[in-house]
């Protein structure tokens, strides 16, 4: 099996911005799944990016949040279906794909649904700055409300794919049917509401069928909710892990002739433990804020918008202060470093913070005031690391 890039692997100190390992972007991100999916079916204006991967007439994307690579690989007990699917990943070559940067749920989504990288769809983390207020917009929970069609303009890859003729179908929780992030990132075709795995894996199978050609996706959300509050070695998330893996099964089982499933995820994630040494308490230090007028993104991932005039100051604070264990890196230090993309929009550009702080060690920049429910969290993610920017691409053909 082919082993991760090395640069992963090499540390130097104190870290630059261009040792961190940017995501495959335009060969091997998640944003280059669909349209790969869809060059494949005959969309007109898609590109077959990922180049392993063999078209079919009809194929459905499962995809578990918070499953990486790395945790499926470390529990193969748990997960022995998809376990046995490792070497199917990314087209036979038993390599990931990388999730893009911030390795986020909101962003991954995003990337996932338009085919577009972080720096063009526009939703470069879990929160960011909306340049227009000058507020922090949570991209997942999408607040304060913004309108979704002038915060990501661009259509979905299933809105592409039902307008040209191929059968579009999203099955997830009725929950997501009317969300702004469903809205800019999934949309297209028929959204079909199911509360339980075995039903949405059982009317993905159905989805499929319904047409010559078809693009079909489905979710599975509980492994993340699991890690995040207990832990990615915990016995809740490893039911969770084991439920999803039963969900696969069922569903790779039902697949109609002339169909590939793949099963990938939005990030990976890793444990941090609760002590000073490993969360350091940005609303307790008195060096890391001065000058911070907005503190966003999440613990692995900052955004930070610094006051008029200070984004210099507080560039030079935080590589000081976090510079051997994070990348800190400017704007259009990031920007040109790649890890929003090969582009930025130029809608995007103020929504990235003027410092942009991504873990590699197993430490969080908690903020425990204004941000008291993430800062609790066991699990976390959101950086370039391995454990949080690799996800599969299992497969399964009939």
């Amino acid at each position: 099996m082919a082993q991760p890039n090395t640069a992963w692997d090499h540390h130097p100190e104190p870290l630059t911005v261009t040792s961190a390992p940017a995501p495959e972007y335009g060969s091997g991100s998640l944003a280059d799944l669909l349209p790969t999916l869809a060059a494949g079916l005959g969309v007109p204006g898609m590109t077959a990016a990922i180049s392993e991967l063999t078209p079919a007439d009809r194929n459905c994307v499962f995809l578990i949040d918070g499953l990486g690579w790395e945790q499926l690989r470390a529990h193969p007990e748990d997960a022995p279906f998809m376990t046995s699917l490792l070497a199917t990943s990314r087209g036979g070559t038993g390599r990931p794909l990388t999730a893009g940067y911030p390795a986020t749920t909101a962003t991954s989504l995003a990337s996932v649904g338009t085919g577009l990288p972080p720096g063009v769809h526009g939703l470069p983390g879990y929160t960011v700055r909306n340049p227009d207020t000058g507020e922090l917009m949570n991209q997942l929970r999408w607040q304060p409300w913004t309108p979704p069609g002038a915060w990501q303009p661009y259509p979905t890859v299933f809105q592409l794919a039902h307008g040209a003729g191929v059968h579009a179908a999203q099955v997830s929780s009725p929950t997501f049917e009317n969300t702004p992030l469903t809205r800019v990132a999934l949309s297209g075709g028929t959204f079909l509401g199911r509360l339980t795995g075995e039903d949405r894996m059982d009317l993905a199978a159905e989805q499929l069928a319904a047409g010559d050609r078809s693009l079909v996706y489905t979710y599975f959300a509980e492994v993340d909710g699991a890690g995040h509050r207990f832990g990615v070695d915990s016995d809740t998330w490893r039911g969770q892990l084991m439920y999803a893996d039963r969900l696969v099964q069922r569903l790779a089982e039902q697949l109609p002739p002339r169909s590939a499933l793949y099963v990938t995820a939005d990030h990976g994630m890793i444990d941090v433990p609760f002590d000073e040494q490993h969360r350091i308490d940005f609303d307790e230090d008195w060096e890391l804020s001065a000058g911070v007028a907005l503190l966003g993104g999440e613990g692995r991932a900052r955004h930070v918008y610094a006051v008029p005039g200070a984004a210099n100051d507080v560039l030079t604070c935080w590589r000081e202060v976090l510079g051997e264990q994070f990348w800190v890196a400017s704007r259009d230090e990031a920007i040109a470093a790649g890890w929003f993309g090969p582009k930025i929009d130029e809608r995007v550009y103020g929504r990235i913070g003027d410092v942009v702080a991504a873990a590699r060690d197993d430490v969080l920049l908690i903020a425990s005031e204004r941000e008291p429910k993430e800062s609790a969290m066991v699990g976390n993610h959101g950086s370039m690391t391995p454990a949080e920017q690799l996800v599969p691409l299992l497969e399964v053909r009939s």
